[in-house]
């Protein structure tokens, strides 16, 4: 049994990639550590505590730090809809979120289990990044950290060079970068195209009526519209549901490389840029391994399967 932790700022795509752990056979979720992000951690905690619920699932949920190291919040509610979820407005879960912050369980946990973990990061690395400044022994006690952050050297989606995570604590991504953390860096192009789910697809999706098929698209209404909308995109894309696909099955990403990487926090235009120094040109030892390529048949197939 592999142990996940998962840290998220949950909107639409994080419930399903939540969803997506809780499902899988050899997978235990031993924690959900929320972070500013998407929504407000409050409201996140509630989102993932409802998606932990209905899985049948009675995941703890920390709620961790309410706003970026050093900037202003910048929320998600124009692509997620106003409760993050869709606009679905669900009930709020039976289970209240633990007392202990996020940051506190993070390390408690990391430290209890030292090699267990596989720390997948789905929001912003606001937590993960405090960790790491408290108790910078943790990055070589975590097994793998999966990040869905950046973009390795293609567009952003929230300015043109930057990849929304990023982008709202890049101070947070660059010392979680430089910390010795075993990264892969998925970034939010590897949900596109291929990887994208269209009219067809979706009804597919919603053809296997169960509670986990409806949940997936009703909750990600909003975000299909503004996919289509605004960026272009032929339907339904789960960034952080291709990064747990990964996490869950490595196999699904299929070209992967170590590289120096880092993150712009002065840039003017360049903000959150995840900079991946892909030929060696400045001669540093290469600090993140980078997803340059996934199955995107694969990934499918999971999706599928935790649906069903």
């Amino acid at each position: 049994m592999r142990r996940f932790l998962i840290d998220t700022d949950t909107a639409s795509d994080d419930a399903v990639a939540i969803l997506m752990a809780h499902r899988w056979p050899d997978v235990r979720v031993d924690a959900i550590t929320v972070v500013a992000g998407n929504v407000p951690v409050e409201m996140g905690a509630r989102n993932a505590g409802y998606t932990v619920e209905l899985c049948g699932a009675e995941t703890p949920v920390y709620v961790g730090c309410p706003r970026p190291l050093l900037r202003e919040p910048h929320w998600a509610f124009f692509f997620h809809g106003p409760d993050g979820m869709g606009g679905m407005n669900y009930p709020a879960p039976t289970r209240p979120p633990e007392r202990e912050h996020a940051v506190d369980a993070l390390i408690r946990l990391i430290r209890a289990r030292p090699g267990e973990y596989t720390l997948v990061t789905l929001g912003p690395l606001t937590n993960v990044a405090l960790a790491l400044r408290r108790a910078p022994e943790i990055a070589g006690m975590v097994a793998q950290c999966y990040v869905m952050g950046g973009a390795a050297a293609t567009i952003g989606n929230i300015t043109p060079a930057a990849e929304y995570n990023i982008w709202v604590d890049p101070e947070a991504a660059r010392i979680v970068f430089h910390a010795g953390l075993p990264i892969l860096m998925v970034g939010w192009e590897h949900c596109r195209d291929a990887a994208a789910f269209d009219d067809e697809e979706m009804a597919q999706i919603r053809k296997l009526d169960t509670p986990f098929a409806r949940f997936t698209l009703d909750c990600n209404r909003a975000a299909i519209r503004t996919a289509r909308e605004w960026l272009g995109d032929i339907g339904l894309t789960l960034p952080d549901p291709v990064t747990m696909a990964i996490a869950l099955d490595p196999s699904v990403c299929t070209q992967r490389r170590r590289h120096y990487v880092d993150v712009e926090t002065a840039g003017e235009l360049t903000r959150g840029m995840t900079v991946v120094d892909r030929h060696g040109v400045l001669n540093r030892p290469a600090n993140i391994e980078v997803c340059w390529a996934i199955d995107a048949k694969r990934w499918k197939e999971i999706l599928y399967t935790v649906l069903r």
